[in-house]
Parts: C-alpha cells; sequence; structure tokens
C-alpha cells in the first residue's frame, strides 16, 4: 500500500497554509491532500494517523525568551490527527477538506468522510487551562513547532488497511485508543512525512 501528498513532497517542507503556526501568527491550517492506493483484499475501513515524533519533552522551553531548544533534547510523540472508521471505498481526502482555518477552543464537528469518526488531537492538552484557546481539539489541527527548536520537525501521515467495518472505540478517543483498538486487525499500513519548522536557523 502507498500514500502520497499533492500538498507537500515526501520528506519535504510544509507550506504555511497547512500548519497551525506560521512566522507571523497562525497559519492557513488546512488538512493536506492525501491519497493512497493498493489496499489488499479484505480491507473493510481505514483508520488515518499524523503525529509528529520530534516534539520537546520538556514544554516549559517552547517559545521561551533566550532559550534555543537543541537538536539533541529529549522528544516524544505529538498527535496533530486520529481518524478512524474511514470507509473502504474512500481513497483520497482532499487539501481542505476536514480542516481550514484554526478554531479557536478546537472543532466541535469537524468535517471528514461520511462515516467517518475523528478523535482528539494533542492540542487539546496543550492550550488546556488558556481561557483564549482551551477545549476539545477535534480532527486535523497542523504544525505548530516551538519557533526556538533548532530540530526540524516531521509529521508522519499513516493510513491502515483494517479487516473491521468500525473500531471499538470510546466517544472522545484519541491515537492511543485507536493504536490499541487496531491491534490484530492491520492488513497493511502505509506512511510519508513532510517536515515544518518556524525557525529558519533549524537543522535536521
Amino acid at each position: 500500500m502507498q500514500i502520497r501528498s499533492h500538498s507537500f513532497p515526501p520528506r519535504g517542507p510544509i507550506p504555511a497554509e497547512f500548519a497551525m503556526g506560521a512566522p507571523d501568527g497562525f497559519g492557513g491550517n488546512r488538512n493536506p491532500h492525501l491519497a493512497w492506493d493498493g489496499a489488499p483484499e479484505g480491507t473493510r475501513s481505514f483508520a488515518l494517523l499524523c503525529i509528529d515524533p520530534d516534539a520537546p519533552t520538556d514544554p516549559s522551553l517552547a517559545g521561551k525568551e533566550g532559550v534555543e531548544i537543541p537538536v539533541e533534547h529529549p522528544r516524544g510523540d505529538f498527535v496533530h490527527w486520529a481518524m478512524a472508521d474511514i470507509p473502504a471505498e474512500v481513497r483520497e481526502i482532499a487539501a481542505g477538506s476536514c480542516s481550514d482555518g484554526v478554531a479557536r477552543g478546537g472543532k466541535r464537528q469537524p468535517p471528514g468522510p461520511a462515516g467517518a469518526r475523528q478523535g482528539l488531537n494533542d492540542y487539546t492538552g496543550w492550550f488546556a487551562g488558556d481561557p483564549d484557546l482551551g477545549g476539545d481539539y477535534l480532527g486535523y489541527d497542523g504544525p505548530y513547532p516551538p519557533p526556538n527548536d533548532r530540530r526540524v520537525h516531521r509529521y508522519f501521515f499513516r493510513v491502515f488497511a483494517l479487516d473491521v467495518a468500525t473500531l471499538e472505540l470510546p466517544q472522545r478517543f484519541g491515537a492511543g485508543d485507536l493504536l490499541r483498538a487496531i491491534q490484530g486487525h492491520v492488513l497493511a499500513e502505509a506512511a510519508v512525512y513532510g517536515t515544518y519548522t518556524l525557525n529558519p536557523d533549524a537543522a535536521g
């Protein structure tokens, strides 16, 4: 199975149009185009994740004045998108069809393929307690790496072909719930990543 995007080149830069953060504030926060093919026989649904594995593990450093986060700083995952129960006939998601702009407090009912369910992304925890931005962030919200981070972040879009039409998930689910639910049901997986940074001096 293969996955591709018209919105960014494989392992290449993601335009600010598809990011939550831009050098001068918020970006376009549109979801990128994605398309996949080569799903195996018996595929009954797809699941989709977008994860940044390069998030600093000490969030207090993000944007801290006078501090640069070094490339070798310990990293962890930051989830930008989790979607389940994508119908088996779907092979493409158009750019901007699931997210188009920043919704303060998160999108209540993000659009997407008919029948699909979208989970919480990690901005839910990141903005928790913020009076202006706090809320449940469902669906896609794009890159917003710390502007003082020396590392170029990678954003992995992963699609899973599954042998079930519906996953057993809680009503409020995240990427961890989705990854546990697909265990034993994955027929194939494909991934592609793009890169993004807000630091002109960042390195890979």
